[in-house]
């Protein structure tokens, strides 16, 4: 664990005991000020000075890694970056199903939503009201969230850590930017075309990355790897520019049919590989 948590962990431990700073120094034989400073987050005590204040409050040192890797693991669970490789293949599988299912919720969905934010952005014009928005905005996020899921399993399964790396950050920027379209509503002045052209140019970058790193499935998935990698190169490539974004917004829709497909792909392969096993 480490600070600032670390240290409201400490002083959390030592209220419950009912003591004071002072009388946890007494029994750690370390300076008030080094207590002070721990609980505050202000510094990172060596382990041995861990381990006697933790001594000092009877908890266990393992007690605290466990429940930070049990953050860490769910939080990794959530988003397929650690899966196990001893995990039966009808898991995988079905992960891989929910994954390119949701492409094409994603897939539908956005051309709504296009409709509504060229709209509201361009013409200043909401046609919908502001409770249908923010639900289509959050379909939309779920179905993004879902849909990549099957990237980083899929980069899991063909050990691509560069697949696996940029779908997470398509996640992270997409929860982000999301977010912004939704408190926007109630931001009365923001400059939208500089928030249109961030956008344009933080997907445009993690796109071609995104495509490099597709590119690199050749040897499981073949030509249909190739043909997306390129596709989502070139798409993201005119987004990258602002000015030719339009270009990159047309070409994504055929990009996105061949990245629904090529999960599909994997999961096929999957479950070819499942029935082998069976029939064995």
């Amino acid at each position: 664990m480490k600070q600032p948590e670390l240290g409201q962990k400490i002083s959390e431990l030592r209220k419950s005991k009912g003591l004071t700073q002072e009388e946890l120094v007494e029994q750690c034989n370390i300076s008030v000020r080094t207590i002070q400073r721990i609980e505050a987050g202000e510094v990172t005590p060596r382990s041995y000075t861990i381990k006697t204040i933790l001594s000092a409050l009877d908890y266990d040192l393992e007690q605290i890694q466990t429940e930070d890797s049990r953050v860490t693991k769910e939080f990794k669970k959530l988003f397929l970056l650690e899966i196990d490789d001893s995990k039966e293949i009808g898991f995988l599988t079905k992960q891989l199903s929910i994954a390119w299912i949701s492409g094409i919720v994603y897939f539908i969905v956005g051309f709504a939503e296009f409709a509504v934010d060229f709209s509201r952005f361009t013409k200043d014009t909401m046609i919908t009201n502001d409770s249908v928005y923010i639900l289509l905005k959050l379909v939309m996020l779920a179905s993004i969230i879902l849909y990549t899921r099957g990237f980083i399993l899929t980069g899991k399964i063909f050990k691509n850590y560069l697949l696996r790396i940029t779908a997470f950050i398509f996640i992270f920027i997409s929860v982000l930017f999301y977010s912004f379209d939704v408190l926007s509503l109630y931001i009365i002045d923001f400059n939208y075309q500089f928030i249109l052209g961030a956008e344009a140019i933080t997907y445009g970058v993690i796109g071609i990355l995104f495509g490099i790193s597709v590119l690199r499935l050749q040897n499981g998935l073949g030509t249909l790897a190739k043909i997306t990698g390129i596709f989502e190169i070139v798409t993201y490539g005119f987004m990258v520019t602002v000015v030719l974004s339009l270009v990159g917004m047309v070409l994504l829709t055929p990009t996105i049919i061949l990245e629904i497909i090529l999960l599909y792909k994997v999961s096929e392969i999957l479950k070819e590989k499942q029935q082998e096993m069976t029939s064995n």
